[in-house]
């Protein structure tokens, strides 16, 4: 059914939120034949408080650690993605669709049932190790975050850090976690040979949005800090102000990076808001959950910025968007990456470097890892 021109839920009935998650449905999944609809019996079972859910760990049995890509539009052609599913619970999180693969809804499932690859690290280093094979820069957590919470307590992404330090292969790290200082030993040792940057994710400044939007992520003053203590460890920092969400975050484009330059970040990116499959209706119900008043005009802004559908998966437009308002923001964000000597910065900063690659670890290194 329609409610002030945005899509609200088929059945009629309001999600129920629960503290703590980003979202409050399970979508059906895109690729099942059959469809579910809830169902009030009578009780007031669609309308009572439901116990908390608790997040679930399976290990994944990987084939491989690496993964690669022909996209156009990014700036890696491999990636290393130790977690499928993300206890940080954005509700914008572009990976969600892709709990869909797996059979499992991209919707609380994503954010509750989390699958870890604890032989990761050993695959690597066999993959690092082969002969012929050719370094060039990998992204950890391109998919979903490498420092979320469980990380705590499975440490994969550590021990996966130990390898790239031990064959020399150069990393870009993107988080929003401010566990990433933790691994400041690593980071360190790893930086001095231009072998690493870490890229924080910075969506907001304002708390509570915050807490509305991904709200088991660190605080945004967690993550301005942690870029404060990056760059004085000598670790390369970038900031994400990503995604900007027209009518939600998009005014604060400016003082994000002015918060985060002052805290030492030399790069900067932004991501327009990326609606690929189930986040359509996912991303609708948290608008009408949070911010009733502004879901429609929301809606429509996103709509300009493509093509007046919610998504464009075009290479060339997916993470900028087309448009006047597109366009605008692109000028904005040239303008402030300018007068804050953000570009200055970005000429001075490092290449990570593949020359110091060694891929001749002997097999009593590798049985350490």
């Amino acid at each position: 059914m329609r409610n002030g021109g945005a899509t609200m839920p088929d059945n009629g009935h309001p999600p129920i939120w629960q503290k703590g998650r980003g979202t409050a449905s399970n979508p059906a999944v895109r690729f099942e034949s059959t469809a579910r609809e809830a169902f009030d019996d009578g009780w007031g079972s669609l309308t009572e408080d439901m116990p908390p859910l608790r997040t679930t760990l399976t290990r994944e049995a990987a084939k491989s650690a690496l993964n690669y890509n022909d996209s156009p539009d990014l700036s890696f052609d491999r990636s290393l993605n130790p977690y499928r599913g993300c206890e940080h619970g954005c509700v914008y999180c572009f990976a969600r669709p892709s709990h869909a693969y797996v059979g499992l809804s991209p919707g609380l499932d994503f954010e509750t049932q989390l699958f870890f690859k604890p032989d990761m690290p050993e695959l690597l280093a066999r993959e690092l190790a082969k002969p012929g094979y050719v370094p060039r820069v990998v992204t950890l957590g391109a998919n979903t975050d490498p420092y979320q919470p469980i990380e705590r307590t499975t440490q994969v992404t550590r021990r996966t850090l130990e390898v790239l330090e031990r064959f020399r292969h150069p990393v870009s790290i993107v988080t929003k976690g401010a566990g990433v200082l933790r691994d400041l030993d690593i980071l360190s040792r790893m930086a001095k040979l231009d072998l690493v940057r870490v890229c924080v994710s910075v969506t907001t400044l304002d708390a509570k949005l915050a807490r509305a939007m991904e709200p088991r992520a660190a605080s945004p003053a967690r993550r301005i800090e942690a870029i404060r203590q990056l760059h004085a460890a000598g670790v390369p920092v970038a900031v994400l102000a990503a995604p900007m969400i027209p009518g939600i975050n998009d005014s604060e484009l400016e003082r994000i990076l002015e918060a985060s330059a002052g805290a030492g970040a030399a790069l900067a990116g932004y991501v327009l808001l990326r609606l690929p499959h189930e986040l359509r209706q996912l991303f609708e119900e948290w608008l009408h959950q949070h911010y009733p008043d502004r879901a429609a005009r929301v809606l429509a802004l996103v709509r300009q910025t493509r093509g007046g559908k919610l998504y464009d998966a075009d290479f060339e437009r997916r993470q900028t968007g087309e448009g006047a308002y597109a366009e605008m923001l692109a000028q904005r964000f040239a303008t402030a990456a300018r007068r804050l000597g953000l570009e200055r910065r970005a000429e001075t900063m490092h290449h990570l470097a593949t020359h110091h690659f060694n891929g001749r670890v002997d097999d009593a290194q590798l049985r350490l890892l």
